[in-house]
């Protein structure tokens, strides 16, 4: 299997897990050769709780993938989620030995390494550091330091944190299915990737990707990433509510969801019955639709309304953060009927459906192109890019910060553009001189994603 032409991505979803092949055709678009899906056992809120569940979920997948395609899977691009996923702003600086040379990639990489000292909490490591503007001395809102005199480098960046142990079991899970991690990236970075144009991102967008288990968000704004939060509700917590609220099993609430559901109560007449069966030979219930859209549209009424709170947290409501390009709906939760209508209710912002259709062939299947597949779409974006060097896709989406240096990016816009997301890194990491120099005379040099990968199939390798 070449892997400049063929990449494959596993999404772990607390519902479902999606191996998905593909590869670039001649007009540089994601042809899905292959795709598998097996129900997820074993991952709670986007989080590993069942590791043998898990493996066994992968294979099937896996299997189904290798079978429709004709194909054998070895690598794999992983995202990573859940409820420990959290992130941070900082600032921070550097004084330079000599002011009268230029800043260069070595200067923006001595900034980068010295926000992976950050101390952490316990069993913590830091994931994505991403540079938001640079300031030289007194000059602020530099996009591209490089090439500037200045004796003081100072920037502000969004750090994204997560638990090592969570990513370590994603690690161990996918090893242990025969498969090795080509690439590791943050879930909402891949569903953003997959379903959001450049426009988008440089007008100011949030994309809210709604999984089983939590509930991701990612905002853009002048083509950078400027936050990302993960929160621990999803859709299965409406199918929970539905459960409670008609005492029904959960397989007959996930049903109503999917067939009757609706997020707008006034939508459904008293009148408008369905009749559930009963459990051996019971009676059966009879559920009037108006108080199922009730259950329904107050779950999401709270998860809509934490997402907006963290909008806001960024600071929408400013004129310099104003989301123009508005709301972008992804994730498997995003099919419930009338949740578009709701959620521009509630925000008053612009509410869109993001098909992750922005890469994808015209004749793709149209079951791929569903919102609940964004995130594998995403993950085989993401791999793919990472070895295209075809002058368009360099243009198109700005050389992927993996194939370079560690942060030897020189912009803000190019790393965060790019951060969609292949920026995995390792907090405690230092470079040592010697290793600098090295890296200077190399062409081809292991990225923080390639090192923290590394790291990730040591520990898997010494642990057995």
């Amino acid at each position: 299997m070449e892997n400049n032409k063929i990449a494959v991505g596993l999404d772990i979803g607390t519902t479902k897990i999606v191996a998905m092949i593909g590869r670039k055709n001649e007009y540089g678009k994601i042809e899905i050769i292959g795709t598998g899906k097996a129900k997820s056992l074993g991952v709670k809120r986007g989080v590993v709780s069942n590791i043998t569940q898990t493996i066994q979920s992968i294979q099937q997948a896996v299997e189904e993938a290798e079978s429709v395609s004709g194909m054998k899977i070895d690598n794999v691009v992983v995202g990573i989620a859940g409820q420990h996923i959290r992130s941070l702003h900082h600032s921070d600086y550097i004084t330079r030995e000599n002011a009268d040379e230029v800043i260069d990639d070595a200067d923006i990489e001595n900034l980068v390494n010295q926000v992976h000292k950050l101390v952490m909490l316990p069993g913590e490591e830091i994931i994505h550091v991403l540079p938001q503007e640079f300031k030289v001395d007194s000059q602020a809102d530099i996009k591209e330091p490089k090439g500037m005199y200045g004796g003081r480098l100072e920037a502000n960046f969004h750090v994204v944190v997560g638990q090592v142990s969570s990513i370590r079991n994603i690690g161990r899970c996918v090893k242990s299915a025969g498969l090795s991690l080509s690439k590791i990236t943050l879930e909402p970075l891949a569903s953003a990737s997959a379903v959001l144009s450049n426009e988008e991102k440089e007008a100011g967008v949030a994309l809210i990707d709604i999984g089983g288990g939590t509930t991701d968000l990612a905002i853009f704004k002048d083509g950078i990433i400027r936050h990302t939060a993960v929160i621990p509700f999803g859709g299965n917590v409406i199918t929970d509510d539905i459960k409670e609220g008609c005492s029904i099993i959960e397989k007959q609430a996930e049903l109503l969801k999917i067939k009757f559901g609706s997020a707008w109560p006034g939508e459904n007449k008293e009148t408008e019955i369905v009749s559930i069966p009963g459990l051996r030979g019971r009676e059966p219930k009879e559920i009037t639709l108006k108080n199922l859209s009730k259950i329904i549209h107050a779950r999401v009424q709270e998860i809509i309304e934490y997402v907006f709170l963290e909008i806001k947290n960024y600071g929408h409501e400013t004129a310099k953060g104003k989301l123009i390009a508005g709301i972008v709906l992804t994730g498997g939760g995003a099919q419930l009927k009338h949740l578009r209508q709701l959620v521009e209710y509630i925000t008053g912002m612009d509410v869109r459906i993001g098909y992750p259709n922005e890469h994808l062939a015209g004749d793709s299947e149209d079951t791929l192109s569903s919102p609940a597949f964004a995130t594998a779409v995403g993950l085989l974006y993401e791999g793919l890019r990472g070895d295209s060097y075809s002058e368009q896709i360099i243009e198109e989406v700005i050389e992927p910060v993996f194939e370079k240096s560690p942060i030897s990016v020189t912009t803000a816009t190019k790393l965060t553009t790019n951060a969609t997301a292949n920026v995995l890194t390792n907090a405690s990491m230092e470079i040592s001189s010697e290793q600098k120099v090295q890296e200077n005379q190399k062409p081809r040099i292991k990225s923080f994603l390639e090192k923290f990968t590394d790291r990730i199939k040591d520990f898997l390798d010494n642990a057995e």
